[in-house]
């Protein structure tokens, strides 16, 4: 079976500005593509996400074609940086939208994004990654999404200093192993929920 993942970087800095969090979340997509999983990289804030807990808002939504391709996707990515110790509101807002799915079904009665997993990744030069990743998956949990073993991974900068992921000269050990790990243990469990799916309702 041929899984995709989709990685939505909430980073609140619009394209062509260079991103910490999309550093990581590509970092991690090459992972993924070694393990012969495709995906793509979606950078929520270039788009008009819409406020609401509905999957369309009307007119101008952007939500409906990004959902489109979390529905065609295997693992959920999210990247997330840290501000003041928590995440992004782009990265709020993707959960608020989610919420919908709550309410939507597959033809077996489960909730549409049960099967599916989800990971995180977190960068910032504060302290709060922990958190947010446990933040990111009762939430994301909630929803319907799987969650791996070991399947958060971040980096946080020195305490008071300042500077970004994307400045380092190399990824660090523990964020390389970390990220390796995520990768691997998300592929192992996407395929065997893939091969034999939770029960109906």
């Amino acid at each position: 079976m041929t899984l995709r993942v989709l990685a939505l970087t909430c980073t609140l800095k619009p394209s062509p500005a260079k991103s910490s969090s999309d550093l990581i979340a590509r970092q991690l997509l090459d992972l993924f593509a070694e393990q012969g999983v495709t995906g793509e990289v979606v950078r929520v804030v270039d788009h008009d996400v819409h406020p609401g807990v509905e999957t369309d808002m009307g007119a101008g939504d952007a939500w409906p074609e990004i959902r489109r391709k979390l529905v065609a996707a295997d693992i959920l990515l999210v990247a997330t940086p840290t501000w003041v110790g928590h995440m992004s509101s782009v990265a709020q807002r993707v959960l608020e939208r989610l919420d919908a799915e709550l309410s939507e079904t597959d033809e077996e009665g489960r909730p549409a994004m049960v099967g599916k997993v989800a990971v995180a990744a977190v960068v910032g030069n504060e302290d709060g990654a922990h958190k947010i990743i446990a933040d990111l998956f009762q939430a994301l949990d909630d929803i319907g999404f799987t969650v791996p073993a070991q399947g958060g991974t971040y980096w946080n900068g020195e305490a008071m200093q300042g500077g970004d992921y994307q400045d380092l000269a190399e990824t660090p050990k523990a964020v390389a192993s970390a990220n390796a790990t995520l990768v691997r243990n998300a592929v192992h469990l996407a395929n065997l929920l893939g091969a034999k799916p939770y029960p109906a309702s």
